[in-house]
C-alpha cells in the first residue's frame, strides 16, 4: 500500500479516558443467531466461580469475520512485542 492509499485510510478517533475506560476480560462468552454474533466479556470474581459480565458487544456476521481477520493480524504483526500505537 503506497502513502496516498495509507493517509486515505486512517481515521481519526477521538477517546475520552474518563468515560471510556478499559475493561480487564478474562472470559469471553459468545452466541450467534443468522443475523449476528454477540460477545459477552467478563471478570472473574476472587475465588469463586461467579463472572461478571463488563462489557456487551453485538455485529453483523460480516463485521465478526473482519474483527477476526484483523484481531488475527493484529496478534501476528506484535507477537512479542510490549506494546502498539
Amino acid at each position: 500500500m503506497d502513502k496516498k492509499d495509507q493517509t486515505q485510510n486512517q481515521h481519526k478517533v477521538n477517546l475520552n479516558p474518563e468515560k471510556t475506560p478499559i475493561l480487564y476480560t478474562d472470559n469471553i462468552f459468545m452466541t450467534s443467531h443468522e443475523f449476528g454474533i454477540v460477545i459477552d466479556f467478563g471478570q472473574k470474581l476472587g475465588p469463586t466461580t461467579d463472572t461478571q459480565i463488563v462489557s456487551r458487544i453485538g455485529m453483523s456476521r460480516d463485521h465478526a469475520k473482519k474483527f477476526l481477520s484483523e484481531l488475527g493480524k493484529m496478534i501476528a504483526m506484535t507477537e512479542g512485542q510490549g506494546a502498539t500505537d
